[in-house]
């Protein structure tokens, strides 16, 4: 969603859209006034691309290459399942603390390699990617009962810090706006559910070799039909407008 919500921070003194004084002008003309702050781990669309890398194209290539050198198919599966080990390495190096989504997926990691180790079917592997994806959604989807969805905080981490503020401002007093993060969080958990069930199919019917990359086809093409209907749903709602209002 960081996408459709960057670069959308009113200029010093002015006013937001219903009239009143924004009360971040004066903070965000020092910011303006200031080098880009990174952390370290360059910009938010640049930190995820590297995220996306690790996570998804770092084990594709340990599985394949692992098959390529002549390792069986459980030892490639359970190598590539190791792989994002490495994301959530740098992610620790980098803020010194335990997120908790990481946790999960660490725990689910371990729990499938246990899995494996017990029962040695190569399918089983690949079903367990599912676990991390239902678990995804529906921990998205439940957070709607929650006064904050888990979404919201997702969009306010990967935006820049003044839209990040001008958007958490939007979710208390624009109904429009809390819509539309109801709505993703339910086109978002959808897709990972539904992700979800065409990974255990998958597993189980088709060639174990080919299931990986069509994997993650599938999550790639379910996550873009979620985002055009948030894209879609936010502009003829309003939302888009009022998060990229300027004034």
């Amino acid at each position: 969603m960081s996408a459709l919500i960057e670069n959308t921070e009113p200029h010093n003194g002015e006013s937001g859209m219903d009239g009143t004084r924004d009360p971040y002008a004066g903070r965000r003309a020092t910011e303006a006034s200031e080098p880009p702050r990174t952390g370290g781990g360059g910009a938010p669309g640049g930190r995820a691309w590297a995220a996306l890398a690790l996570d998804v194209v770092v084990p594709l290539g340990v599985f394949y290459g692992s098959r390529a050198a002549g390792a069986g198919q459980w030892l490639s599966l359970v190598l590539a399942g190791i792989a994002p080990l490495a994301s959530l390495v740098l992610t620790w190096a980098r803020q010194r603390r335990a997120d908790p989504t990481a946790l999960f997926v660490l725990a689910a990691m371990v729990l499938s390699v246990l899995v494996a180790m017990v029962t040695g079917d190569p399918r089983m592997l690949l079903a367990r990617e599912s676990w991390i994806t239902a678990a995804l959604g529906l921990w998205i989807l439940g957070s709607l009962a929650l006064a904050r969805p888990f979404l919201l905080d997702v969009a306010l981490k990967v935006t820049p810090p003044g839209t990040a503020r001008r958007l958490e401002s939007l979710w208390h007093r624009s109904p429009v706006v809390h819509r539309w993060m109801t709505v993703a969080s339910m086109a978002w958990g959808s897709a990972f559910l539904l992700d979800a069930i065409a990974r255990v199919v998958m597993a189980y019917t088709l060639p174990v070799d080919s299931v990986p990359s069509l994997g993650v086809v599938v999550l790639v093409a379910m996550l873009c039909l979620a985002q055009a209907l948030v894209t879609v749903y936010g502009r003829r709602s309003g939302a888009l407008a009022q998060v990229r209002a300027h004034g």
